[in-house]
């Protein structure tokens, strides 16, 4: 890749696209008080526009997207897009890299480790596009080139785990919930 002075070290988040930015409306926001009867009346002259706003919001994850680019020491090595991941996906990938062990006092399987590790690079594969994934992470070319190197490859994430310093991993996977939503203001989400 480039070898470029102005880069800082580190992890940097960049958005892909200028449609992806998400701007601060500067509009203003009136709050009004409504009765029973009103508000069920204000609901229904804005229904389509709030089944509009739920067909929009369903499709989070297909447009929005992220770049990350890792640099050290002012060296650009690589580059990759990250989409938001939806809750199943955190949870798939959470009960694939825990073990679980029977408790025989109670009959049921309980977990017992999470192997944070193998967890961390699990959701940075998930959340890399399909694009980058081919190109980067499943790139059987970068597979050789680590087993040369003496590094045993199987999967993409082996890539992730060899090719990502643990703070740069740690800093993606900000990234990560940062766009799945995890940083958003609660009270913006929950207001009335």
């Amino acid at each position: 890749m480039a070898d470029n002075k102005n880069i800082k070290p580190g992890i940097q988040a960049v958005p892909a696209t200028e449609e992806n930015k998400v701007e601060d409306s500067a509009a203003q926001v009136e709050e009004i008080e409504l009765d029973k009867e009103e508000e069920k009346n204000h609901i229904r002259m804005h229904e389509e526009d709030f089944i509009q706003g739920l067909i929009e919001a369903a499709g989070f994850a297909q447009g929005e997207t992220q770049r990350i680019e890792i640099a050290r020491e002012g060296k650009l090595y690589f580059a990759f897009n990250i989409r938001p991941l939806s809750e199943e996906e955190y949870d798939k990938q959470r009960k694939k890299h825990t073990k679980y062990v029977r408790n025989k006092q109670f009959g049921m399987k309980l977990p017992e480790e999470t192997n944070n590790v193998k967890y961390r690079s699990a959701l940075i594969y998930a959340a890399t596009t399909d694009e980058d994934k081919a190109m980067l992470w499943d790139n059987k070319k970068v597979w050789e080139a680590l087993k040369s190197k003496g590094l045993s490859v199987m999967t993409g994430t082996d890539v992730i785990d060899y090719t990502l310093k643990a703070g740069e991993k740690d800093k993606v996977i900000e990234a990560i919930d940062d766009l799945s939503g995890y940083d958003s203001n609660l009270e913006e989400v929950a207001k009335n």
